[in-house]
């Protein structure tokens, strides 16, 4: 017996179905393979049915019956085995074969125009029509035709027709339809029942999917209507969504935002088009005191479905979402930038305030300690002369640095104005030199000039110019060792001129590097910090610079010394090419990330 069963398991009796898992049994291609191992099993369970009646005909020599219940067997076995193989397509094909193979032995027995063996035939494109793609689907018509013409030959023709085998093939040919018959309704049956099942369990999956997402799902008639509230409605608008309809939902929007929504809703309904849109809408608050109402910000994205529209116009889907957070964010960060924009101002405003009433009582303190250490007022001690000249270095400190809070302040109020002129940028280094040449020899600093040959001249302010050069050379003298080299190199560098100041001082770390050019910063900030100064040299180097349409670049390694590099457009702020060469950009500076700017609104309507 085991025997016998290992023997059928070979054609998959006995066997599972297939191994495909129960959560994907809804899937239309499995229902179409389970559909396909039903029918091998029914025609193997009509052909076992039919063989006995098929072995009695043999015995009175009507051996069609016979072979006809052998097609069907064999065919079905045949699926079978190719279905367990997962050769899924082949079974399929194995079928009509074997229904269409039946049919073509009933229509070359019996030559008649109108026989048994054409009816069954044609079964088999319509069943393949169901389990097959479209290549099998003609082949099977051609197939149809031409049994239909070997039909109408014979008819034509005259063949001589045996009644008692054409009587023989009316019988056969009945069961052959009976079986053929069979399989189209069991086909038929089986693979709608899988498509209405599969399509309960898609909309199941699209109920469950909008009744538990967060966002809001509105759905919208092609006439406007609503139709239909997401549970999450409820918490969206306070209220249970059974009261939310069209004109419900109309006046819970703010009296501004209405437009705005129509239009969106409009686009969407009547042109097709998805829209998306940020309006204030009313939230029902029964606790709220004095009942005033409470309006949030949701962010409204509307939908047309493209295979609802009846007419010219669409049913609308909109998934609504509260980004009341999001918004009173961008208002906090608004009111930020704004504070921080009018301290600012207000700090330039002070500093130039407290500079101008500086300077004024400085130049007498300057002026006044110059006279007595010259001695106009009278001759004084060593001592006295002693204090009279440090009264006048600090003095003359200070004034700088009230000069440089200055020079600061207008430029962030953007009120420092440069005068362009064309000028030999080669002659300003020696004057610059003369400038610090006194701070590099208390230190024993040696100042070098590496200028290139044949420089054009620059459009530029020549005394901001200046003051770029003395700025950075007095920096790199105050960073650098006693008895280094400051070197100042000028050279054209494509449309641009570079003021390179290297030295070999102290260096600064990276975290620094990405801070230069603010004010006030310095990379010893410390009460203790080895150098004295303000921090605003390089920031009125950065400043000017970026007046003229330049930019400041620095290079630094931690005692090995810094390079401080300005790039000047040699035309001027607006570089003209037709004046210059048009050099190809070998490296592309990185465009500045662009500074949103929220709009300012109110969040709250009371």
């Amino acid at each position: 017996m085991s025997k016998v069963m290992r023997s059928l398991g070979i054609f998959g009796i006995g066997g599972r179905d297939d191994g495909t898992p129960a959560a994907s049994a809804q899937r239309p291609d499995v229902l179409r393979r389970k559909t396909i191992a039903n029918n091998a099993r029914l025609m193997i369970a009509v052909s076992v049915v039919f063989m006995p009646f098929a072995m009695w005909a043999l015995a009175s020599q009507a051996a069609l019956g016979f072979a006809i219940a052998c097609v069907g067997l064999g065919g079905g076995m045949l699926s079978l085995s190719l279905y367990h193989r997962t050769r899924y397509d082949d079974a399929a094909l194995a079928q009509v074969v074997a229904v269409m193979g039946s049919g073509l032995v009933l229509t070359l027995l019996d030559m008649r125009l109108a026989d048994m063996g054409l009816i069954v035939i044609v079964m088999g494109p319509v069943l393949a029509a169901l389990l097959m793609g479209p290549a099998v689907r003609l082949w099977s018509w051609l197939a149809v035709v031409l049994a239909l013409v070997l039909g109408a030959v014979g008819a034509l023709l005259g063949l001589p027709s045996d009644l008692g085998l054409a009587n023989e093939a009316m019988l056969s040919g009945t069961a052959a339809f009976f079986l053929a018959a069979l399989l189209v309704a069991h086909t038929t049956h089986h693979i709608n029942a899988g498509y209405v099942v599969h399509d309960k369990a898609q909309l199941n999956a699209y109920r469950h999917l909008v009744e538990h997402v967060q966002d809001t799902v509105l759905c919208f008639s092609t006439e406007g209507e609503l139709l239909s509230a997401s549970r999450s409605a409820e918490t969206l608008f306070g209220c249970p969504r059974y009261q939310l309809t069209t004109g419900s939902l109309g006046e819970r929007l703010h009296v501004m935002d209405r437009p705005a929504y129509l239009t969106a809703f409009a686009d969407a309904n009547q042109g097709g088009k998805s829209r998306s849109i940020e309006v204030r809408m009313r939230r029902d608050d029964p606790h709220a005191a004095g009942g005033m109402p409470h309006f949030i910000w949701v962010e409204a994205h509307f939908s047309p479905i493209r295979d609802q529209m009846v007419g010219t116009r669409y049913e609308v889907t909109a998934l609504l979402r509260d980004v009341t957070e999001r918004k009173d964010a961008e208002a906090a960060m608004t009111e930020a930038r704004h504070s921080a924009e009018e301290a600012s101002q207000a700090k330039s405003r002070f500093l130039a305030t407290i500079g101008h009433e500086l300077r004024t009582p400085l130049n007498a303190v300057v002026g006044f300690s110059e006279m007595m250490t010259s001695g106009i007022g009278g001759e004084l001690s060593p001592t006295h002369r002693e204090y009279a000249g440090l009264i006048h270095q600090s003095g003359k400190h200070l004034l700088d640095v009230v000069g440089m809070l200055l020079d600061m302040s207008r430029i962030e109020a953007g009120k420092f104005e440069i005068s362009t002129a064309r000028f030999q940028p080669d002659d300003i280094v020696p004057a610059c030199f003369a400038m610090v040449d006194a701070m590099a020899k208390t230190r024993s600093i040696t100042l070098e000039a590496q200028i290139e040959s044949g420089l054009p001249m620059v459009l530029a302010d020549e005394r901001a110019c200046r003051q770029i050069l003395i700025n950075l050379l007095s920096n790199a003298i105050k960073f650098s060792h006693v008895g280094d080299t400051v070197t100042l190199v000028v050279k054209r560098q494509g449309q641009s001129l570079s003021f390179a100041v290297r030295d070999q001082g102290i260096g600064m770390a990276p975290m620094a590097l990405e801070r230069i050019g603010e004010p006030f910063f310095q990379a010893q900030d410390g009460l203790n910090r080895q150098y004295e100064g303000t921090g605003l040299g390089l920031s009125i180097v950065k400043g000017l610079a970026e007046l003229h349409g330049g930019a400041l670049r620095a290079m630094s390694e931690i005692g090995a010394g810094t390079t401080m590099t300005v790039l000047l457009p040699i035309n001027g702020p607006a570089t003209k090419l037709e004046e210059t060469v048009e050099v190809l950009p070998l490296h592309r500076e990185p465009a500045a990330a662009p500074i949103n700017s929220w709009q300012n609104e109110k969040r709250k309507a009371q």
